[in-house]
């Protein structure tokens, strides 16, 4: 549904957007992630038509959107940071007003309603837009994106200003979207990310850095192969079982939650699942499990590691850690010492041997 080849932005000698690719298939949520000033708004901006690519291509649903773009943004729903409103008109005036711009065929009347209601903004849809709060204004942008049921809908920031209440509606509501559209979605609240995406892309500095589901990023960010187990039972006899199921590595249990109950964070053997013998042996011993949790990064761990330059994403699944990059550029460093040593002495050399010839 949408492809981006070798996608790059250049602002006079700044490579804003430096040479991505990706895509995203129907009915795939993709969560575009990245600190401030990384290129994803560029990016999006590029893949909507609002602005042109210095080089790549941008292609919506098998047409590239520079080639062209009428086509291409017909199949696009776009809502910006900041939603692009006519404030002195009524809601209803200006998605009637949308209707007509995008040249919609669909009945007016029920796919408005349908608008209205998937957003929840039929109790305002006759008052004027300026005098609606943050978070309805917010609403209203996200169902002008909606007009005319297009197939890819590219969200920034969809969430911004909303109450609790309202946030948790309109992630339902993006998760029923993406059965059935492309969805794009941008985003700062990561917990946000991790509860609606499929797939998360990160950018960092104009370059895609990592790809793939919020589980691969974590698993590859960390050689941890552990599991918290909540058990309720002696604690001696516990440690001892779990300990000795076959391809357990360790075992630590220092945390107490209760009477009996320990926390046990059990190392197993990479690619090992351990979860189906421990619940049978728990089972057998009449013990009870209260909680079983991989002690995987959080997706706010793996963002902070990877923009932080502290482990790079490989899809292979290796990893070059900080301490591994630093050790090869002190080698480097290393290397060029010697080298400015020996040039050094060289020209020093040289220096007396002239010298030796203007005595001569």
């Amino acid at each position: 549904m949408i492809e981006v080849k070798n996608l790059s932005k250049y602002y006079g000698d700044y490579k804003a957007v430096n040479d991505i690719s990706f895509e995203a298939k129907s009915g795939e949520i993709l969560g575009f992630l990245g600190p401030n000033g990384a290129g994803k708004s560029t990016t999006m901006n590029m893949l909507t038509g609002y602005i042109s690519s210095t080089s790549g291509k941008a292609i919506i649903n098998g047409v590239d959107i520079m080639e062209n773009p009428k086509k291409a943004k017909s199949f696009i729903g776009y809502l910006p940071e900041i939603p692009p409103l006519y404030l002195d008109m009524t809601v209803s005036g200006y998605l009637n007003f949308v209707y007509d711009l995008k040249k919609c065929k669909l009945s007016r009347n029920k796919h408005l309603q349908e608008v209205y209601d998937l957003v929840k903004i039929s109790e305002v849809k006759d008052r004027i837009i300026k005098h609606l709060s943050k978070g309805y204004k917010q609403r209203v942008g996200l169902a002008q994106a909606l007009i005319g049921n297009p197939p890819v809908l590219i969200l920034d920031e969809p969430t911004v200003g909303l109450d609790p209440k309202q946030i948790i509606e309109i992630r339902s509501l993006i998760k029923r979207l993406g059965k059935n559209h492309t969805v794009i979605l941008s985003s700062h609240i990561l917990s946000e990310i991790q509860a609606v995406c499929d797939r998360i892309i990160i950018i960092n500095k104009g370059t895609l850095v990592a790809d793939g589901t919020a589980e691969n990023l974590s698993q590859s960010m960390t050689n941890d192969h552990k599991i918290i187990a909540r058990i309720e039972g002696p604690r001696e006899e516990v440690y001892k079982a779990v300990r000795g199921i076959k391809d357990v590595v360790s075992v630590i249990a220092d945390m107490q939650r209760g009477e009996n109950i320990y926390d046990y964070e059990i190392e197993a053997k990479p690619g090992v699942d351990i979860r189906k013998p421990l619940n049978k042996l728990v089972h057998e011993k009449d013990w009870c499990i209260l909680m079983l949790q991989p002690n995987d990064l959080t997706l706010e761990d793996v963002f902070i590691k990877i923009v932080a330059g502290d482990a790079t994403y490989l899809p292979d699944g290796v990893q070059e850690t900080s301490e591994e990059l630093q050790e090869t550029e002190s080698t480097d460093d290393s290397v060029n010492e010697e080298k400015k040593k020996e040039k050094k002495k060289k020209e020093k050399d040289k220096e007396n041997e002239d010298e030796k010839g203007e005595e001569k």
